[in-house]
């Protein structure tokens, strides 16, 4: 994901002298490089000095170029977090903050590189678009978007490398603020998911219609702000049991949204969240396991379900 990240920016600052990278300790690879070398007035490695990579952003912004800022997501977010809401997002500025590696995908490296909170975190900030394309494809579409059209500040997750097409067959296109149907089903569950996450909930459906016989939806909620809540009100009068998975701590998530608008229309479908757990698990394993660990896994989940 992180390499069509690349391809799209730099494909589209070939035609676009506006575009511009920020990143803060990172090497750059594959189109990254190309990007520097062919742009190097539009680069710029700012160390480990993620605060003030977001000030320079925003400089940037204000002088109307279209910055994106790379790096891990707890470096991209939380270190420089006040930069973020003031700088960016108080100012209305179109700069993309790319989380890289978010969730617990640096799962060795333990808490501090552990992005578990970014949803809410970035969520509560006005101003604030955010985004969880599920795999390279929808990366693309984001990136393009957020280079084109978006109109002020955007946090956008994204995993790390590897990740499978999952949209190829996608039964909606691509539409930022709408919640996109990978596949319908047949009425009895809706999964709802987002960012790397939404392969966990494709495997779960197959695991689900394996074991009960009946074919569960699967939708990307690729927009977590502004949420599409008409479109996931209709999912919950169309649905009798609506499951919400994601890589995030319970409270903040999309989880607590999709009950809240359960609650507020009254909806008949039953609600499950499946999350991170609400606390710092000390383990150390891969991503799978430490998923496992915190009760994230198809065989779980389906369980629960059943």
């Amino acid at each position: 994901m992180r390499n069509k990240f690349a391809d799209a920016i730099y494909e589209i600052g070939k035609t676009n002298p506006k575009i511009c990278a920020l990143v803060a300790d990172i090497s750059p690879a594959g189109s990254m490089v190309k990007f520097r070398e062919e742009f190097p007035e539009r680069f710029v490695n700012c160390g480990v000095a993620e605060q003030a990579m977001i000030g320079i952003a925003a400089g940037m912004a204000l002088k109307g170029m279209r910055p994106f800022c790379y790096t891990i997501a707890t470096f991209s977010l939380y270190r420089p977090f006040e930069m973020v809401r003031d700088d960016l997002a108080y100012q209305n500025l179109p700069v993309t903050v790319i989380g890289m590696g978010a969730g617990v995908i640096y799962s060795t490296l333990g808490g501090t590189h552990h992005t578990m909170e970014d949803i809410a975190v970035a969520s509560a900030i006005p101003n604030m678009t955010v985004l969880a394309p599920c795999d390279p494809e929808e990366m693309r579409l984001a990136t393009t978007w957020c280079a084109t059209e978006s109109t002020g500040p955007v946090y956008m997750r994204l995993g790390k490398a590897g990740e499978p097409d999952l949209t190829a067959n996608a039964a909606d296109p691509f539409e930022v603020g709408k919640v996109r149907v990978l596949n319908s089903g047949d009425g009895s569950l809706c999964i709802l998911s987002y960012g790397i996450t939404v392969d966990m909930a494709l495997k779960t459906a197959a695991l689900y219609k394996e074991r009960t016989g009946q074919e569960a939806a699967v939708v990307s909620c690729h927009t977590i702000k502004p949420l599409d809540e008409n479109g996931i009100a209709e999912i919950l009068r169309k649905y009798q049991k609506v499951a919400v998975i994601e890589e995030h701590v319970p409270h903040g998530g999309l989880g607590s949204r999709v009950k809240g608008i359960a609650c507020d229309i009254a909806a008949p479908a039953r609600v499950l969240g499946f999350s991170l757990k609400d606390e710092f698990i000390h383990f150390y394993g891969n991503h799978t396991e430490l998923l496992d660990v915190h009760g994230l896994s198809p065989d779980k989940i389906v369980g629960s379900l059943i």
